[in-house]
C-alpha cells in the first residue's frame, strides 16, 4: 500500500545506539509538506514524530535515516537564560511499523511559533510588522549562526543543497537558527551519499546549471551561505540584484544573472547593472568584500562556511555603535551605512511620516501574508507547478521526436511539389526552419525543465537537421543523381 493508513498510533524506535523504544503518536500537529506529517511524542513533550506520507520508499528511507545516526552534526543546543533552544531537528531514531517497515523518525520539537523564516529578517516592514528586533547586530549574528550550522555539516559531509531563507528559521528573541526538514539534505553514508531531491533558483551556483540536485553539494552550500549572508548584511538586496545600465536591454532574472556572473557589488563595475541605490556594500569592512568577491565572481574560490563563521564572529567583535541609532552599527572608519540609507530615504520622500509608513505591499507580497504557513503553502504550489512542467516537457519532447522520425513519411505525399521548387529553396527552407527551432527553444527552455540542459537542447537540435536531411535525401534521389552526375555523357 503506497498510502499510509494509520491505524495504529505506536511505533519501534531504533535510536543510534541500536537499543529500541516503543513510541506513541500524540496530537497532529503539521500535516506536513510533501514528505510527512508530523505528530507529537505522546510520552515526551520534547520530541515529535514525522511519518512519511508513503512506504514506497521505505528501504531507502531507512539507509538515509541510519546514516544521519551514525553521522550526526556537532552543533549543541543553546541554553539562554535557562531556556534549551533546540537549533537543529536531527533525527534521534527511525520508526518501524509492526510489518518491519520504515515509516519515520524520531526528532527533538522544535517550537515554530517561537520562530520566524529567515525571510523575514530582510525587510524593515516586515521586521515591524512582526515585532522583530530591529538592531543589525542581531542579523549579522544571525549570519553567524547559520554559517556555524552550516560548517557543523560540512565537517560530517553533509550538504544542505535547497538552501534559502524561507528554509531556515530563527528564534525570535535570540537569533539562533532553527532548522527542519533534514531528511531532505544530502547526506553522507558509510557506503555512499542520499542526494538531496531540491534546489531553488535564485540561490543555484552559476556551474549548477549544467547539474541537477542529485550532483549538487558543498559548493553549492557556499555559494548559497553567501547570498544569504550578503542579504542579511545588505538590507535583504540580493547580490546579483541592481539597476540595468540600458533600458532597451532585456530583463534577466536573477538565475540568469547568476549563470552570467553579473555581480554589480564588486571591485569592478558590472557591465550588465549598476548596485542597487539603497546597498551599504561600500561600508561594508575590507575582508567582508573580498570574500564576497570571491563567492560571487569567476575566478573566486568561494569562502567555505567556517571562513564565514570565524570571519562574522571577528565582525561582531569589532563592531561600532552609531552615535545617532542604537539600532545601528558600522564597521569602519566610512561610518554607518545604514544612516546614509536613511538620508537617501528622507531626501527622497516628500515627508518624515510618508518614509515611516509601513507599505502594504513589500515586492508584491502581502505583509499580512508573510507566515511560516503561508510560505509553505507556496512552496508546495511551486513544487506541484514544477512537477506539471517536467511533464509537459516529456510530453512536447516526445512529441517533437516522432515528429521528425517520420518526417519522411510526412512528406511523401508532397514529393513532387517539393522536387519542382529545387535544391536551392530547399537548402533556405532547411536554413530557416532549423533558426525557427533554435528560436523556439531559447525562448521556451525557462518554461521546461528538460531543456534547461544544455547538452538536451543541443542533442534535439542536431536530431531534427539529421532527420531533415534524410527526408530531403529521400525525395531528391541525391545518391542516385550524383552518380549520374559522375558518369561520363555518352
Amino acid at each position: 500500500m503506497d498510502n499510509m493508513e494509520l491505524e495504529v498510533n505506536e511505533f519501534n524506535a531504533i535510536f543510534g545506539d541500536g537499543h529500541f523504544e516503543k513510541i506513541r503518536l500524540g496530537e497532529l500537529i503539521h500535516k506536513g509538506g510533501a514528505a510527512g506529517k508530523i505528530y507529537l511524542n505522546a510520552d515526551n513533550p520534547n520530541q515529535v514524530v514525522k511519518i512519511f506520507h508513503s512506504k514506497s520508499k521505505s528501504s531507502t528511507n531507512r539507509q538515509k535515516l541510519e546514516a544521519m545516526l551514525l553521522n550526526r552534526p556537532h552543533f549543541p543546543d543553546a541554553v539562554i537564560d535557562g531556556i534549551n533552544y533546540v537549533q537543529i531537528a536531527w533525527p534521534e531514531a527511525l520508526l518501524e511499523d509492526e510489518n518491519g517497515f520504515c515509516v519515520g523518525y524520531l526528532m527533538p520539537f522544535i517550537k515554530m511559533s517561537d520562530a520566524v523564516s529567515l525571510d523575514h529578517l530582510m525587510q524593515k516592514a516586515i521586521r515591524k510588522k512582526l515585532n522583530l528586533p530591529e538592531s543589525y547586530a542581531y542579523r549579522i549574528f544571525a549570519a553567524y549562526n547559520l554559517a556555524s550550522m552550516v560548517a557543523a555539516l560540512h565537517k560530517c559531509e553533509h550538504y544542505i543543497v535547497d538552501l534559502k531563507p524561507s528554509n531556515v528559521s530563527v528564534y525570535k528573541n535570540n537569533m539562533m537558527v532553527a532548522m527542519v526538514d533534514c531528511d531532505g539534505f544530502s547526506i553522507k553514508g558509510e557506503f555512499g551519499r542520499y542526494p538531496a531531491e531540491f534546489v531553488s533558483e535564485e540561490y543555484i551556483y552559476p556551474e549548477g546549471m549544467e547539474q541537477n540536485c542529485e550532483e549538487m553539494g558543498e559548493e553549492q552550500d557556499k555559494f548559497a551561505l553567501a547570498v544569504i549572508i550578503f542579504r542579511l548584511l545588505n538590507n535583504g538586496i540580493h547580490p546579483f540584484s541592481g539597476t540595468p545600465r540600458k533600458k532597451d536591454e532585456p530583463m534577466l532574472t536573477i538565475q540568469d544573472r547568476i549563470e552570467q556572473f553579473h555581480y554589480a557589488y564588486g571591485l569592478w563595475p558590472d557591465t550588465y547593472q549598476a548596485p542597487h541605490p539603497y546597498s551599504i556594500h561600500e561600508y561594508f569592512d575590507k575582508d567582508t568584500l573580498e570574500m564576497f568577491e570571491r563567492a560571487f565572481t569567476k575566478s573566486g574560490n568561494r569562502p567555505t562556511a567556517q571562513e564565514w563563521q570565524e570571519h562574522l564572529w571577528k565582525l561582531m567583535h569589532n563592531l561600532k555603535i552609531c552615535k545617532k541609532d542604537k539600532n545601528h552599527v558600522f564597521f569602519t572608519a566610512k561610518g554607518c551605512g545604514l544612516c546614509m540609507v536613511e538620508n537617501k530615504f528622507y531626501h527622497k520622500l516628500s515627508n518624515i511620516k510618508k518614509q515611516k509608513e509601513t507599505p502594504e505591499m513589500i515586492r508584491g507580497l502581502d505583509v499580512n501574508s508573510l507566515t511560516t504557513e503561508h510560505m509553505q503553502q507556496n512552496k508546495l504550489k511551486k513544487l506541484a507547478f514544477a512537477h506539471k512542467m517536467q511533464i509537459v516537457s516529456y510530453a512536447v519532447l516526445t512529441v517533437y521526436m516522432l515528429f521528425f522520425t517520420f518526417l519522411y513519411k510526412l512528406l511523401a505525399p508532397l514529393s513532387e511539389q517539393i522536387l519542382s521548387v529545387g535544391l536551392g529553396i530547399q537548402a533556405i527552407f532547411v536554413t530557416l526552419l532549423m533558426l525557427a527551432i533554435n528560436w523556439a527553444i531559447e525562448k521556451y527552455h525557462g518554461f521546461l525543465p528538460v531543456l534547461k540542459n544544455r547538452g538536451m537542447m543541443q542533442m534535439i537540435q542536431v536530431y531534427a537537421l539529421i532527420c531533415i536531411i534524410i527526408a530531403l535525401v529521400s525525395i531528391n534521389d541525391i545518391p542516385q543523381n550524383l552518380l549520374e552526375l559522375a558518369l561520363p555523357k555518352q
